[in-house]
């Protein structure tokens, strides 16, 4: 056993040396997973202690994202000269949206319909002062109301992205309509925050490796051995659904909208392979908009579509949380009517909008919803023990699907215009 720890280590330190030698911020990053990986793995007492860092990590990045989102919709609505192609773009976007989410909705509910992994599962006891998320069933007037702000402040505080989304578009319409003279002053502000907080992002993200190896680290550290057979067949579901969803989905949307495929895949592999490490599309977020701006979309674009998808085109999430509510109910041998299952995946449709800038998110979305059909919750806590690993896919599924929806508006509005050379990012 010790000789395959130390030929690991030695196949590390040699991946080190060859990554040591180019300039490449992807490439660290995917190294130090592997790093993390295996300290998780050979010392999981050092790797849980390693949290520390992906929380200093996360911190950092999450100081970026409501300042950014303001300064970017308001520069992207405000600075444009056609308010009314900003409301036609919207309407295109969200109907892109929600068409995309129901695929994923659709393949998630198919595939744990077929695999049956909540069959046949055995339920722990609920454990002796074992704590989950408290949730409160919300009627949907409780849960439309939510999407408004009732104090921009406090929703910053709460990371409330939908209500920091919402006040950012009043905002920005409202600047746009009035005159140049007035208006100018506050779009100078958006726009030099905006490139301010750009700025920041690359200060932050040369601490990105350390980050993601830690938060990689924690994962595997804490995760430990023995899944239940169960959990290793829901595993496998979700990844086969999502393999399904990409290539059946956004791969013949990519082809539709002629979007360079090999250029983007090396666009957008830096942030996927952030939020698949720190399993939070906050943390990703700035560095997709900086990539599909050098790929050739306008800023305009990218700061309208990107903030905008991140509150309702969560396609990794929506997938998620359609195989997991379903695989509850399996476990817990309740049958649910074709009926009560879709009006279940039409309520976790809308009660997932916003959740993905949050790590574990969807889990109190999937708690919530579960509760308010009458569900146990154990289910959940047995899922529990995988979420992380599934976490990560979803997230790097909702940072990719936004990715390319801000593409395929930008073809469909006419104003992609592909960039000559896509530059690699270094470390610098």
């Amino acid at each position: 056993m010790d000789f395959w720890m130390v030929l690991r280590w030695l196949a590390i330190v040699a991946l080190v040396a060859l990554v040591a030698r180019r300039r490449s911020l992807t490439a660290w990053i995917l190294t130090s997973m592997v790093i993390g990986a295996e300290v998780g793995h050979d010392f999981k007492d050092v790797a849980v202690q390693l949290r520390i860092l992906s929380q200093i990590f996360l911190r950092l990045i999450s100081t970026i994202v409501a300042p950014l989102i303001f300064a970017t919709l308001v520069v992207g609505i405000a600075g444009h000269s056609n308010l009314r192609q900003v409301g036609r773009m919207g309407v295109r976007a969200l109907i892109y949206f929600e068409v995309v989410t129901t695929f994923a909705l659709v393949i998630g509910w198919v595939a744990i319909s077929i695999s049956r992994a909540g069959e046949g599962i055995v339920l722990p006891p609920p454990a002796e002062g074992a704590q989950v998320p408290q949730t409160t069933p919300h009627t949907w007037q409780d849960t439309i109301l939510q999407i408004f702000p009732q104090n921009i402040a406090r929703a910053v505080v709460e990371a409330q992205m939908l209500q920091i989304v919402v006040f950012s578009v009043i905002f920005a319409i409202a600047l746009a309509m009035i005159d140049e003279e007035k208006r100018r002053p506050l779009l100078s502000f958006a726009e030099s925050l905006a490139e301010t907080m750009f700025r920041f992002t690359k200060i932050v993200m040369l601490f990105a490796p350390i980050g993601v190896g830690a938060a990689i680290a924690y994962t595997v550290g804490s995760l430990g051995v023995g899944i239940l057979v169960n959990l290793a067949k829901l595993l496998a579901t979700f990844y086969i659904a999502v393999a399904v969803f990409i290539a059946g989905v956004l791969l013949p949307v990519a082809m539709l909208a002629r979007v360079p495929i090999k250029r983007f895949i090396a666009a957008v592999a830096e942030p996927v392979s952030i939020a698949f490490a720190t399993t939070s599309s906050e943390a990703a977020l700035p560095r997709a908009m900086e990539a599909m701006e050098r790929i050739g979309v306008p800023r305009q674009i990218v700061a309208f579509v990107m903030p905008t998808g991140y509150t309702f085109n969560l396609d990794g999430s929506t997938l998620y949380l359609s195989l997991t509510s379903i695989f509850v109910a399996q476990a817990a041998g309740i049958h649910l009517t074709m009926g009560q299952q879709l009006v279940m995946l039409l309520t976790l449709m809308l009660s997932s909008k916003g959740v993905a800038g949050v790590p574990r998110g969807a889990v109190v979305v999937l708690l919530g919803t579960i509760s308010s059909f009458g569900l146990p919750v154990e289910p959940v806590l047995v899922i529990l023990g995988i979420d992380a690993v599934l976490d990560m896919l979803r997230t790097s599924v909702n940072v990719l699907g936004n990715c390319l929806a801000t593409v395929v508006i930008a073809r469909w509005e006419g104003e992609y215009r592909e960039a000559p050379r896509l530059e690699p990012q270094a470390t610098q």
